[in-house]
């Protein structure tokens, strides 16, 4: 009997469910109602938070994207303002290149005449020319290219000597090309002698002063 007893006592108090298996039902139903009641709460919640944060990044974007648009539209006003300077600057663009085209041959005879004059003897006079300017500078080479050419005409009281008034005029600076018509002593006048020569000049006789500046506005 004792051992029963002790038994009996460790077993514990002896417990019978008493619970009809329709309310266990009804209980089983009704948490698992409930479970899905809190899950399409969450799934509604995730939800509507989604949403919001669309609508917000949307809201950014559009405030990003008005701001853009002012920032161009103040841009396409300020370039409206400055398109007058821009036809000016074009203008004067394209009225320096015609004067670059027009001009660019610019150079003083006075100097040129001086310094012809310079190597002809002493009895001897410059009395005429027929020349051409040369065409616009191509290069930066302004010895390569022609910048006079044409005849000039010498007149003396006395025979000369031709071929060494050739080499004077020839060793001049920007001096190509110098040579007489004819190597006789010239066509006798009254009370004097008159010589042709043909002469070419380079491009260093070119003032530069009408040259396009390069990187110039």
């Amino acid at each position: 009997m004792a051992n029963a007893a002790s038994a009996l006592a460790f077993a514990g108090v002896p417990r019978v469910n008493l619970m009809p298996p329709a309310e266990i039902e009804r209980r089983r139903r009704a948490s698992l109602a409930r479970g899905w009641v809190w899950g399409v709460l969450a799934a509604v919640v995730a939800a509507v938070l989604i949403i919001m944060g669309a609508f917000a990044l949307k809201l950014v974007a559009d405030q990003q994207l008005a701001a853009e648009q002012a920032q161009t539209n103040a841009l396409i006003t300020e370039l409206s303002g400055l398109s007058e300077v821009s036809g000016a600057l074009a203008a004067e663009q394209e009225l320096e290149s015609f004067r670059a085209d027009a001009l660019g041959g610019d150079y003083a005879w006075a100097p040129v005449v001086a310094s012809l004059r310079s190597a002809l003897p002493q009895d001897v006079t410059l009395t005429g020319w027929d020349v051409v300017s040369g065409g616009v500078p191509q290069s930066d080479d302004a010895a390569a290219e022609v910048g006079l050419t044409g005849t000039l005409t010498l007149e003396s009281p006395t025979p000369i000597d031709l071929p060494a008034t050739v080499r004077g005029i020839r060793s001049l600076p920007g001096v190509t090309l110098v040579d007489g018509r004819s190597l006789s002593t010239g066509q006798q006048t009254v009370g004097s002698y008159v010589y042709e020569l043909d002469l070419t000049l380079d491009q260093s006789i070119y003032s530069g002063q009408y040259a396009t500046q390069e990187g110039g506005n």
